[in-house]
């Protein structure tokens, strides 16, 4: 794993065959979220920043762009960042997704056949200047085909080696359990699925059968997402703000740190769109809490 000397003594984590920091970033509010993409020297600022913190997780998307025009754009800023990093590129491990469409005027949908899934990929590997795609997911479920389907055809690119692990986002319990079956056992490396103090109901039960069956879960907006949440997440629960003091952190980090004790198998993959935000929630990767503090943020999900 490549560190700065802050972060030497942090574990890592397994992701199938993968092993990253416990902590990831997101990628994607450096392409859409709130304003305008940020300008090509900020985004690159920001993913460095990640990588010197110890981060050697990033996960992006093809359709985290600026436009329905510009699909990619995350992805290139991924790439442009590696090439200009100075560190080992080796160390660093790049998650993907595809499967959701984006057309003209902003036409949303879904598409979980082999032939757009395929293309989809091919343009990743592009966008991410890569013969291999680290951890590829599949997006979001296509209703209008057999779940299995989907998954046959990610097995199918894990096979001709043009990705080397298998995720699925936006998953529930049954899903992951189709997955698993078209799979075996050691065959989906992680699901990825929204999670955090204000967005739980519909991820813990997921969080827990992962766990159960040593697949990577990924809480995506683990800290409440772009719309004002992360930033006033100790706002709404009195529990954060009184620990982020006792430690004399961000309460942004006491949520992190929280999430990390919720199983080994757990990697947090909080967003950012300057180098602060992302270089504060790698620091979490090294706050303890104290057992008493994680089980009162446990009654927060209770």
């Amino acid at each position: 794993m490549t560190t700065t000397a802050a972060h030497e003594n942090v574990a890592t984590r397994r992701i199938g065959s993968l092993t990253v920091s416990p902590i990831g970033m997101g990628v994607m509010p450096l392409s859409q979220g709130r304003g305008d993409a940020a300008p090509q020297e900020q985004a690159r600022a920001t993913v460095h920043a990640a990588l010197d913190a110890g981060i050697t997780f990033l996960d992006t998307a093809d359709i985290y762009a600026p436009s329905w025009d510009t699909m990619g754009h995350n992805e290139k800023i991924v790439a442009g960042a590696l090439n200009t990093w100075d560190g080992d590129r080796s160390q660093v491990v790049v998650a993907t997704k595809g499967g959701i469409t984006r057309g003209e005027g902003e036409a949303w949908g879904r598409d979980g056949s082999a032939e757009y899934l395929r293309s989809a990929l091919e343009k990743s590997l592009k966008n991410l200047e890569t013969d291999a795609i680290d951890l590829y997911y599949w997006h979001r479920p296509d209703r209008s085909i057999r779940y299995a389907e989907g998954i046959e055809t990610l097995a199918s690119f894990k096979q001709e080696g043009l990705i080397r692990e298998i995720g699925i986002s936006n998953a529930n319990v049954e899903e992951i359990d189709v997955a698993i079956e078209v799979l075996g056992e050691g065959g989906l490396a992680a699901v990825q699925n929204q999670f955090s103090p204000t967005f739980f109901q519909t991820s813990r039960e997921e969080l827990k059968h992962c766990g159960e069956n040593g697949i990577a879960f990924v809480p995506w907006s683990p800290l409440g997402g772009t719309g004002g949440g992360a930033s006033g997440v100790g706002e709404r629960f009195e529990q954060i703000t009184r620990i982020a003091k006792a430690h004399d952190v961000s309460p942004q980090q006491v949520v992190l740190a929280w999430q990390l004790g919720l199983g080994e198998h757990v990697i947090p993959i909080p967003g950012a769109s300057r180098p602060e935000s992302i270089t504060d929630s790698a620091k979490a990767m090294s706050l303890e809490l104290t057992g008493e503090e994680f089980h009162e943020l446990c009654g927060i999900i209770a």
